[in-house]
């Protein structure tokens, strides 16, 4: 169903008033307190009740591999099946917006589906399995190995004036500093259970094999090293009493 705002004209003044209020909400949380999907469900829903035109909104997150494999695309903080959908489509024609034009450009606008140049596979299935006519991709975050766009969609031909470019705009700012913060907090808290998972199954090899803080550190390293295993998962199996990867380390380890 169509946006019933689709007529109208966003008030700047009043949006604006809106996205500061949220902006404060999330801004002032303590670091880690929001989680960043949350933060993503927050801002799409905002964006959809905010911005005229704007009939759906999703997140798409875009990971390259170091290796020569293709790049892994998830679909995040979806306000419908729309967004999932062109996600999907994205993926399966391995190409669209988010895969190329918005690492290297912060905006990508696509005025019309249905006379789309660039991508045109995907704008094709695009046109022919969704309502969408025009959509704005904006830049959230983006890294040697991973992206994050805002994802906003309409269901009319050009519908994305000015007016609402410049409010998402502003919108995906507040969200890229929030989310950058919400992202050191769960990086803090995955490197804090990382070392106290450690902590323990070194504790837990001390005591069986009887060796000192080093060996114990040395044998879960080997262990991880053999196995290709990371070294806290590696540590988690110890302390879960799950079978190794590799064979028990000899008593002679410590010598």
């Amino acid at each position: 169903m169509t946006n019933p705002r689709a007529g109208s004209a966003a008030d700047p003044t009043a949006v604006h008033a809106q996205i500061a209020r949220l902006a404060r909400s999330v801004h002032g949380a303590s670091p880690g307190a929001v989680e960043p999907d949350e933060l993503l469900e927050t801002v799409t829903r905002t964006a959809v009740q905010l911005l005229p035109r704007v009939d759906h909104a999703g997140a798409t997150v875009v990971r390259k591999h170091r290796q020569n494999k293709p790049p892994e695309l998830s679909s995040v903080a979806a306000t419908g099946d729309v967004p999932r959908l062109f996600d999907k489509l994205q993926d399966e024609q391995g190409d669209g917006p988010c895969f190329e034009a918005v690492w290297t450009q912060q905006t990508v606008l696509i005025c019309d589906t249905t006379d789309e140049p660039r991508w045109p596979a995907l704008m094709r299935e695009v046109a022919e399995q969704t309502p969408v006519r025009s959509i704005l991709s904006i830049q959230l975050f983006v890294t040697d190995l991973e992206l994050g766009a805002l994802n906003l969609f309409s269901e009319n031909v050009d519908g994305f004036d000015d007016n609402t470019e410049d409010i998402a705009t502003t919108l995906a700012a507040h969200a890229a500093i929030a989310l950058s913060s919400a992202r050191r907090g769960q990086q803090f808290r995955s490197a804090v259970a990382s070392r106290d998972i450690i902590g323990q199954a070194k504790g837990m090899l001390m005591e069986r094999y009887r060796i000192d803080a080093v060996h114990a550190f040395d044998i879960l390293r080997q262990l991880s090293q053999e196995s290709n295993t990371p070294l806290a998962a590696v540590a988690a199996q110890v302390v879960n009493a799950e079978p190794w990867s590799s064979a028990e380390p000899a008593d002679d380890s410590t010598s």
